[in-house]
């Protein structure tokens, strides 16, 4: 079976539509063009760390005497393990960018206005 791939990502998707959400919901909250540049700013400088810090990796080493199917189902179940735990670290690490941007933003806002 061939391996589809999606142009754009998905991620490249899902950070336009974060970037569009965030525009929208801004000018519906009567930012300017000033504070909406520093945000879509922010948010792709956190976005672009996230991306660079969450490639990981390991080796697991089996014995010898482990059969063929018994490796491949380890492996399987290593695999949706590690995915599991990357989404959930993905989803948190997300949480916690959209703070530290909607801090930025309130700090910018703020010296702005002083």
């Amino acid at each position: 079976m061939a391996e589809i791939l999606e142009f754009p990502t998905r991620e490249a998707q899902a950070f336009s539509f974060l970037r569009e959400q965030l525009d929208r919901l801004l000018r519906q909250k009567g930012a300017d063009d000033q504070l909406i540049e520093y945000a879509v700013a922010s948010l792709t400088d956190v976005y672009s760390e996230l991306q660079t810090d969450s490639a990981c990796h390991f080796e697991v080493r089996l014995p010898g005497q482990i059969s063929g199917p018994e490796a491949e189902a380890l492996q399987e179940d290593i695999a949706a393990g590690i995915e599991r735990l990357r989404r959930e670290h993905h989803d948190l690490t997300l949480k916690l960018a959209a703070r530290l941007v909607l801090a930025e933003l309130r700090l910018f806002q703020h010296e702005r206005q002083d």
